[in-house]
């Protein structure tokens, strides 16, 4: 593989194996990624000190990207969503995926094999938007040669388990851990 391929593919140092306390936590982070640390330490049973020097290394590892809140679309005011499928010029992936990466709705972009090349997730304010994104601003691109379009009827999160996220009410933000709490 190209070095500007390992790069692109997030290469870099080979990540260090992950133990089970590992996994543990990136399991109850990605259920709450608001979770203290003094919980996190708590359920995997460890102390707070490990804990957060596990979170910083799986941070610095790469292994966890970021923290995020899961979005109610429909409630959000982008109640039409869809799964864009891309066939596009060969070669044209990282050009493709800078362009798509600015579209206003764009949350998911995978480079895919099969049929088509690039799997696109939007999330738009009506049919009429969606329409407006895919026939003006997507498919007005040089390196796209065709699209097909496929309507979210209905959705589901999953949780880490693989098991429905059950909706939950929100919850005021953690306050930062003092070097006491740690």
């Amino acid at each position: 593989m190209a070095a500007e391929q390992m790069a692109d593919a997030g290469g870099g140092p080979p990540a260090r194996p992950l133990d089970a306390i590992d996994r543990d936590i990136l399991r109850m982070l990605q259920t709450d990624g608001r979770a203290s640390i003094r919980s996190v330490a708590e359920r995997v049973h460890v102390s707070r000190a490990n804990a957060y020097a596990r979170i910083n290394r799986l941070i610095d590892d790469g292994v966890i990207r970021g923290f995020s809140a899961r979005v109610d679309h429909e409630r959000a005011g982008q109640g039409a969503s869809a799964y864009i499928t891309l066939k596009i010029v060969q070669n044209s992936w990282r050009t493709v995926r800078e362009r798509l990466q600015e579209l206003p709705g764009a949350a998911h972009i995978a480079l895919v094999s099969g049929d088509f090349d690039v799997l696109l997730l939007v999330h738009t304010a009506d049919n009429r938007a969606l329409r407006e994104l895919v026939l003006t601003k997507i498919q007005s691109m040089p390196e796209v040669l065709s699209t097909r379009t496929l309507l979210v009827f209905e959705e589901t999160d999953l949780d880490s388990a693989g098991s429905p996220q059950a909706p939950q009410s929100p919850q005021p933000p953690q306050s930062p851990q003092s070097p006491q709490e740690l």
